[in-house]
Formats: C-alpha cells, sequence, structure tokens
C-alpha cells in the first residue's frame, strides 16, 4: 500500500557518500524527519526525463523553495551512492541531498515500486515528490507513468 498525506515517513537504510568518498547509511527517518523537507523521487539518474526536467527544475527552484520554509531538498532514486554523488556533480546540484537507495528499500516502503524491468531498469522508484514535515508527509504527488509534472519544482510550489 502506497504510503499517503498524514503517513510517518518510513525509517530505512539510505547511503550517502561520506567525505571519503565511500557509501554511507543513513537513516531515512533521521534525513527526513525534521523541518520542512521536499522530497522528490526518480527512476533513475541519469535518465532524459530525470536529467533533462525533474532535477533541473528543483536545482532552479532551490532559493524559491527556501524562500517558503523548506529546509532541505532531497532527491532519491534507486542507484548507487556513486551514481547519485556523479549526476549531481554533472547537473551542478549543490543544496539538494542526493539519496541512494540501491536496494530499493525504500521505494518499498513508500509502496511507491515501479517495474522498469521492460526498459532494462529491473525495479525503481515511481516518479513523484512530497512535502514532509517533522517526518510526516503533508503533501504527496505520484506521476503518472512517463509525465513530469505534478511532481515538479513548480508544482510542489504551489502546495507550499
Amino acid at each position: 500500500m502506497a504510503i499517503e498525506v498524514g503517513d510517518q515517513i518510513p525509517d530505512v537504510t539510505l547511503r550517502v557518500l561520506d567525505e571519503g568518498g565511500m557509501p554511507a547509511p543513513v537513516q531515512s527517518g533521521e534525513m527526513l524527519g525534521s523541518g520542512k523537507v521536499v522530497l522528490f523521487a526518480v527512476p533513475g539518474a541519469f535518465t532524459p526525463g530525470c536529467s533533462n526536467v525533474h532535477l533541473p527544475g528543483y536545482i532552479e527552484g532551490a532559493s524559491e523553495l527556501a524562500g517558503k520554509g523548506v529546509d532541505k531538498i532531497v532527491c532519491v532514486s534507486v542507484n548507487d551512492a556513486w551514481t547519485m554523488n556523479a549526476w549531481a556533480q554533472a547537473q551542478g546540484a549543490e543544496g539538494i541531498e542526493m539519496a541512494a537507495d540501491g536496494n530499493g528499500d525504500f521505494a518499498e516502503a513508500m509502496g511507491l515500486v515501479m517495474d522498469g524491468s521492460g526498459f532494462g531498469l529491473g525495479s525503481r522508484s515511481r516518479r513523484y515528490a512530497a512535502v514532509i514535515e517533522d517526518g510526516t508527509v503533508t503533501a504527496l504527488e505520484v506521476e503518472p507513468a512517463g509525465a513530469v509534472d505534478v511532481s515538479s519544482c513548480a508544482s510542489i510550489l504551489g502546495k507550499l
């Protein structure tokens, strides 16, 4: 069952690169559980919709989100921490925390798994965005397959 507005964010292990360039565990409850957080999930780093539309929108809109009280912007994908870091560097995504959900545990806990096996991607996260306040989901927008609209930064700005 998919997470809904009013639910607590699941607490599972994600990975980020540490200062030594190695994947380090971080609990999603810790990363997303305090303050006002905008979380957006993408099916895959370096894929066209994610690289050309979704992430760039959040990069461009980061200061406007901060102006609306957002403390943190987090991007999560079923990729490894090295890939997420390389993607952030390639996109100039300073100020956006990149979280690797390499095994898809977070996507599973959110109830938002996508079957990308037809494209050679296996199980991935659906594309969505959420506003999370002190660990509670206050807004959630899940995209239909192939779209980047309701989970865009512009759409989430309208929810704040």
